[in-house]
């Protein structure tokens, strides 16, 4: 819906709400229109059960708020007494229609003032604990910040496989969530299950009829404090999980996702809005000028290697050189395929006693590959040579015609919701003649460092800034796949800054130290109230 649909249905839930709860308002000593009124209605009904007025937030909290509206009815139904099990469950299971029985037909209703607020059973006791444990850590998890683990290698060697990463989402700004019927602190799918974790209609052709669609919010976003820089790393939702198959870009769009249940991802931002971006021999150009990456990066490459006679040890690889890509060995044509390794690796790679010919695997200028955005017979690009292209910024123009048109043909049609037609060699936009088009919002390059082996912006194109998550803060736990023991955890990478110069510094020890101060106060303070 949009706004103005979101903002008639509230009012007719507020009109509902008076209704309901008009002579409950009276009973409990207010007057009859501030059940009417909205919002203030909510902060009177706090002062009514009892409860903290800044609770009314957390009924426009989208996913809070599907938590905290049984919570409000059980609260009135027992502010006038009603208490039985039977009456928590009749509050919860009509939605708040308990309250109309309340007012218009209940003869036994009184309201109860001074209430005792403590659970009267261990069970309730913890399951008032537990709602609102989960109401802090979706707000925390959904305004503020976000866990999220590293599962491929693209970023190696500044973001590890088994990193586990605290997201900001107040830096770039937190999206308020456009899902706003679904399980709080998952993604797009109930853990352990292959169900989804939200209401929606995945059908495309029902994405504008589907009552279910209907419930989605439009893209809205609190303000941050930062713009993402250049080669900042950045997690954001996956443009092209759009398509039944993302990694299949050849097929039209067939599914159809809310954008903040796409797939998260983690890339390096490569090209920022108003750039030009050239790729030459596997290396970003912007404007002209080879990018230069922050020191911890480390681009990496794929490579065939023929060895002398003996096999590769992929322990010994990671540990000794830090080859943590395994290699493929090729029976037929007798030799390894690397995909990923550093410069520095490889100057020392060359002196193993095993190793004959190095060769970097790379695809010619001129040469197209299908696979490689914009997917147009037209663009003989491929992931190792592409460009030039220009990286749309939100309010400037560019000219259009049918040539550069596969270019910008997914965000006028799929991020920026225009349609396309065509009349001969003219272009249509929305049923009108277009021979520029004027870009609604910023778009962003994200690529792996791991420049061959890595499924990025190449394959998709741009990434809308409505896709963008967070930018990467802190790694608090690195799992190592290939230690043992002690070693299976990376102790150097515990609570690491994920930006920033020089070698990455583990906070570990100070973070301990006021782990330890924190429980040292807690117990003192306890010993001095006892």
């Amino acid at each position: 819906m949009t706004l103005t649909q979101w903002f008639v249905f509230f009012l007719i839930i507020q009109v509902l709400h008076g209704l309901a709860t008009w002579k409950l308002y009276i009973k409990a000593g207010r007057q009859a229109w501030e059940a009417f009124v909205p919002v203030y209605n909510a902060v009177i009904l706090m002062k009514i059960i009892n409860r903290p007025q800044w609770w009314t937030i957390l009924l426009f909290l989208p996913i809070v708020n599907l938590i905290m509206f049984p919570v409000i009815w059980v609260e009135t139904a027992r502010s006038f007494g009603k208490n039985s099990t039977l009456d928590t469950w009749l509050a919860i299971l009509t939605l708040g229609f308990y309250n109309f029985y309340l007012s218009y037909i209940a003869t036994d209703i009184n309201y109860i003032e001074e209430r005792d607020l403590k659970p009267r059973t261990e069970l309730g006791d913890w399951i008032s604990s537990i709602l609102f444990a989960i109401v802090a850590a979706t707000i925390v998890h959904t305004y503020f910040i976000q866990p999220f683990v590293i599962p491929s290698s693209s970023l190696e060697k500044t973001l590890l496989v088994g990193d586990f990463l605290f997201v900001s989402k107040f830096h770039y700004g937190a999206r308020v969530p456009q899902t706003t019927v679904g399980l709080p602190m998952v993604h797009d799918s109930i853990p352990l299950t292959n169900k989804k974790s939200y209401l929606f209609s995945d059908r495309f052709e029902k994405r504008k009829t589907s009552w279910l669609n209907k419930l989605q919010l439009p893209y809205l976003r609190i303000p941050g404090f930062e713009k993402i820089d250049r080669n900042e790393i950045v997690v954001f939702n996956q443009p092209a999980d759009t398509l039944l198959d993302m990694n299949d870009f050849k097929p039209n769009r067939n599914y159809y996702k809310p954008i903040d249940k796409k797939t998260n991802l983690v890339k390096r931002c490569v090209g920022i809005p108003g750039d030009s971006l050239e790729i030459r021999d596997g290396y970003v150009y912007i404007n002209g000028k080879q990018n230069a990456l922050p020191e911890r990066a480390k681009l990496q490459f794929s490579y065939i290697v023929e060895p002398k006679k003996n096999t590769f040890s992929n322990k010994f690889l990671a540990e000794r050189y830090g080859i943590t890509d395994a290699p493929f060995y090729m029976k037929e044509q007798r030799q390894y395929y690397f995909p990923a390794i550093t410069d520095d690796a490889l100057e020392a790679f060359k002196n193993h006693p095993n190793v004959g010919k190095v060769t970097r695997m790379k695809q010619e200028k001129g040469q197209r590959n299908p696979n490689t955005f914009p997917h147009d017979s037209n663009y003989n690009w491929n992931t190792d040579n592409f460009g030039p292209i220009y990286i749309p910024e939100a309010g400037k123009t560019v000219p259009l015609n049918l040539e550069v048109l596969p270019l910008y043909k997914r965000i006028i049609q799929e991020y920026e919701g225009n349609t396309i037609g065509y009349e001969g060699n003219q272009i249509l936009i929305n049923g009108k003649l277009a021979n520029s088009y004027t870009f609604k919002q910023n778009y962003y390059w994200m690529m792996g460092d791991n420049r061959n082996n890595s499924l990025d912006a190449r394959a998709w194109g741009y990434v809308p800034f409505n896709h963008v998550v967070g930018k990467p803060v802190l790694v608090w736990m690195s799992w190592n796949t290939h230690g043992k023991g002690f070693n299976k955890i990376r102790w150097k990478r515990l609570f690491t800054t994920v930006g920033g110069s020089g070698k990455p510094t583990s906070f570990l020890i100070p973070v301990l130290i006021l782990i330890g101060l924190l429980y040292g106060f807690s117990k003192w303070r306890k010993a001095k109230k006892a």
